[in-house]
């Protein structure tokens, strides 16, 4: 698949940065239909974990990175095999959150996820050192998603200065074939830009997976 890699990169900051820390590496943009599949409504966990996966992929130093990124399916009857889900799972419709990503990334990748837990969107702002520390020991990408905000995304970045605290956001609901955008397109659409806190939506719970690697190939990142 033609997919695009680091979707992130020539976006302008979202003010002047007084603290600035963006992922390490490099990944691929996983999307929905990229590999064929209408996902459309359902696969937005599957694809934020992807994305991980190919980070994580072009991040092994040890001939790891010649695994390839797991497809839905796989993903499906790796958690089935888990004994996480039940085997009517495979082939369904149904959608994974943070919890199934951690258990695949141990699974796939051999590396943790630890979870976060954010009683509220607004609560995201205590998080902010959590993510920074992440990203500045060379972490990568951070899948996100809530209760009401059920829209799993990754992020990539923390911003901060006097227009207050944003989070670089990689949104994997544009559907398409691999091949089918570019970046500026991408950009322009709002699949990859910086949000301010309150995008996040204040109602709603969110649950944080930080891949425990680091860019530079072994255990780490402090998230």
């Amino acid at each position: 698949m033609q997919l695009l890699s680091d979707v992130h990169v020539g976006l302008a900051l979202p003010g002047p940065p007084a603290r600035l820390a963006l992922l390490s590496g490099s990944y691929r943009y996983y999307h929905y239909g990229c590999d064929g599949v209408d996902d459309r409504g359902w696969g937005c966990g599957y694809r934020t974990l992807q994305t991980i996966c190919s980070w994580l992929a072009e991040a092994a130093p040890d001939g790891m990175g010649a695994r390839p990124v797991p497809s839905l399916r796989e993903i499906q009857q790796a958690l089935v095999e888990m004994g996480d889900k039940p085997p009517s799972f495979s082939g369904s419709r149904e959608w994974i959150g943070t919890v199934e990503a951690a258990l695949c990334l141990d699974h796939f990748c051999s590396v943790p996820g630890r979870l976060v837990h954010v009683r509220q969107g607004s609560d995201l702002v205590k998080e902010l050192e959590a993510l920074c520390a992440h990203f500045q020991g060379g972490g990568g990408p951070v899948m996100v998603g809530g209760d009401r905000d059920h829209s799993a995304k990754a992020l990539l970045g923390v911003c901060s200065g006097p227009k207050g605290a944003h989070l670089l956001v990689l949104d994997p609901h544009y559907y398409g074939a691999a091949g089918s955008l570019t970046r500026d397109k991408l950009q322009e659409g709002g699949w990859a830009c910086w949000r301010e806190l309150g995008f996040f939506a204040g109602g709603s719970f969110y649950n944080l997976c930080f891949p425990q690697a680091s860019a530079r190939g072994h255990p780490g990142g402090d998230g």
